[in-house]
C-alpha cells in the first residue's frame, strides 16, 4: 500500500483554484489491487482539481491500455482504454460517501488519496464479455445473424378474428350474469 501514497493529492494548502496532476497507472498500480480483473497496462491519468471553498471537483481524463485476459481463449491482450469521469467532494462534519461521484469530508482533511477511484474507473470502462481481438469480428458476425432470427411473434392477421376469440373464451358464468339486466 505504500505504493498507493503517489496517488495522494494534500488538498490542505492549495489555493481555490484549478490545479493538474499526472499520475502513471502501470503494473505496479495494478498489483496493489490485485489481478483478479486486470493483469496490468500502462496508462496516463491526467487529473483536473478543480478547489473552491465548500467544494472539490475532480475531472479524470485516463488514456492508454489495460491487459486482460480473454473469456474464450484464456489469452492475455491489450484493451485500448479512454475514459473520462467527474468525482465532487464538500465538506461536511463527518466522512461519508453521499453519492456514487460525490463524498463529503471534515474541513480538517489533509490529503485525498484517488488511486481507488482511478482504479474503479477503470475496471468501470471495461466490456462486460473480455475478447481478444481475433475473436471481435467473430462475435460481430454472430450478433448479426442473432437479428434474422425471429423467436416470437405476437401479430394478429384481423381485428375480427381478436373479437370472435374473446367470445369464445368468457366463462359461461358471466354470461349468466349479464342477462340480469
Amino acid at each position: 500500500m505504500k505504493k498507493l501514497r503517489d496517488y495522494e493529492i494534500g488538498i490542505a494548502k492549495l489555493s481555490n483554484k484549478k490545479h493538474v496532476y499526472e499520475f502513471v497507472l502501470n503494473d505496479d498500480f495494478f498489483e496493489e489491487f490485485g489481478k483478479e480483473i486486470i493483469l496490468g497496462g500502462n496508462l496516463i491519468a491526467q487529473v483536473e482539481l478543480d478547489k473552491t471553498e465548500s467544494l472539490l471537483t475532480f475531472h479524470f481524463d485516463i488514456k492508454g491500455h489495460v491487459r486482460l485476459t480473454c473469456d474464450r481463449s484464456l489469452e492475455e491482450f491489450d484493451y485500448p482504454l479512454d475514459e473520462q469521469a467527474s468525482f465532487r467532494i464538500k465538506y461536511g462534519d463527518e466522512n461519508m460517501e453521499l453519492a456514487d461521484d460525490l463524498w463529503q469530508i471534515t474541513p480538517n482533511t489533509q490529503a485525498i488519496n484517488i488511486a481507488q477511484h482511478l482504479y474503479d474507473y477503470i475496471g468501470l470502462a471495461l466490456p462486460m464479455k473480455k475478447l481478444h481481438p481475433r475473436f471481435v469480428e467473430e462475435e460481430d458476425e454472430e450478433e448479426d445473424n442473432d437479428q434474422d432470427i425471429l423467436i416470437y411473434s405476437s401479430r394478429y392477421d384481423s381485428d375480427e378474428d381478436e373479437d370472435e376469440d374473446d367470445e369464445d373464451d368468457t366463462d359461461p358464468r358471466w354470461d349468466a350474469l349479464r342477462n340480469l339486466n
